[in-house]
């Protein structure tokens, strides 16, 4: 594939270079999936480096599927963008992002089905799975919250008040790791 040569940017200009987002095509033939890649797959694959592991998050990606379809391209394009979107930092993340794109077009599967519901059981079956896939996608946000902070945590204090007569310490305390002898 040729490339492209750039022009020198002079230093009042901004080099604006639209990137064409990554896809998939999808095909059913004879009972053998066929899946076309195309657009800049540069986020991904610069995190998942490992070729089976890219291939498995691919074939993965590609039966999430849909409402009564076993291969829906829209779906797996959906959650590729989100992949993209989120931009992630490593192959975990990368894994955690289509986890979390499967939990939302789950999520959103729940919604149509309660919205279509048609006695109370199947009302209530809807409800609690869409509780618990909510609750699903909120954890995995919490755990990539955790995991880009690298387990880094702040304390901030909002208010102290000293009583008259009290004591206070101010500035930064630290613990030097001894215990009372």
């Amino acid at each position: 594939m040729a490339q492209k040569q750039l022009a020198p940017l002079k230093t009042d200009e901004v080099a604006v270079i639209k990137r064409k987002p990554p896809s998939l095509k999808v095909e059913d033939e004879n009972n053998r999936l066929k899946i076309e890649i195309d657009g800049d797959f540069d986020r991904i694959s610069n995190v998942v480096t490992s070729k089976s592991v890219a291939l498995g998050l691919i074939g993965q990606i590609v039966s999430l599927g849909s409402w009564g379809k076993r291969l829906d391209e829209n779906a797996a394009n959906f959650a590729i963008g989100f992949l993209d979107a989120m931009k992630p930092e490593d192959a975990a993340e990368a894994l955690l992002f289509t986890q979390m794109a499967a939990t939302h077009q789950a999520l959103m599967m729940m919604a149509q089905k309660l919205n279509h519901t048609s006695n109370l059981q199947q009302q209530d079956a809807a409800e609690r799975a869409m509780n618990k896939l909510a609750r699903t996608y909120a954890a995995q946000m919490d755990t990539l919250k955790r995991y880009r902070s690298k387990g880094q945590q702040v304390v901030r204090v909002e208010r102290v008040t000293v009583e008259s007569g009290g004591q206070a310490v101010v500035g930064n305390v630290t613990h030097g790791g001894e215990g009372r002898q």
